[in-house]
């Protein structure tokens, strides 16, 4: 394709953005706007399109007066291990608050996995996890009884200081095989961006996740929205 095609300020962004993923940037922050307009010989406008655009992916932050940051990401995730939120981010501070603990009917994208007819009751745990006291994800996860009936002693217990896979691994002795996962890009609703401390529309990533037992049962599906900005997944292939 022709360059001059290709809008200006997205060549600039990509410009960038392939520097900042070499490490071109040493220290860590970005030449001023004006040093950016000289460099490319665009306008103000064009170098802010760009600079939008990289902060939209999350590769950098801005701040009034101080200037333009290429982005530290709080968190990642290998996708290789199976292992709950809490065991992943086991070196920070990882806190929960609970918004729903109870029971509900099945959701239709479970039924099947789960071996359930619609309308069966299933224990939802929904909680919005922290990492050092920012809001980081929106876990809903629904768990299957029909495994084993201790699963409803979740009820009773408080989830915004336990494990989910301490409880189901230690003290129900259940075996976690695998899980299948399916991560996607979506954008947070009014509700979610409150909730994480984003604004509405921002870009996130919603993954899915089904668990199952060294029997090869379901035991629970899993529905989380992850800040795009604060959070990335790793994957390892051998």
């Amino acid at each position: 394709m022709d360059k001059n095609v290709i809008p200006l300020y997205y060549r600039i962004y990509n410009e960038i953005r392939n520097r900042i993923l070499s490490g071109y940037y040493k220290d860590g922050k970005l030449p001023t706007e004006m040093e950016l307009c000289t460099e490319f010989g665009a306008s103000r406008i064009t170098i802010r399109n760009a600079l939008e655009q990289l902060r939209r992916e999350g590769l950098i932050s801005r701040s009034k007066g101080l200037g333009t940051f290429i982005k530290k990401f709080e968190s990642e995730e290998q996708l290789t291990k199976l292992t709950g939120f809490t065991d992943e981010m086991k070196d920070r501070k990882v806190t929960s608050k609970v918004l729903e603990n109870r029971l509900v009917n099945i959701p239709a994208e479970a039924q099947d996995c789960f071996g359930l007819a619609p309308g069966t009751l299933v224990v939802l745990l929904k909680r919005v996890r922290y990492i050092d006291d920012k809001p980081i994800a929106i876990e809903s996860a629904y768990l299957n009884p029909s495994v084993d009936l201790r699963l409803l002693n979740i009820l009773q217990k408080d989830m915004e200081k336990e494990s989910l896979y301490h409880f189901i691994q230690n003290e129900l002795s259940i075996n976690l095989a695998y899980a299948e996962e399916i991560l996607e890009v979506t954008k947070v609703s009014k509700d979610e961006a409150n909730l994480l401390d984003v604004k509405p529309g921002e870009c996130a990533i919603l993954r899915k996740r089904f668990t199952y037992t060294d029997t090869q049962k379901c035991i629970e599906y899993v529905l989380s929205i992850y800040r795009g900005d604060e959070y990335k997944f790793k994957v390892v292939r051998k």
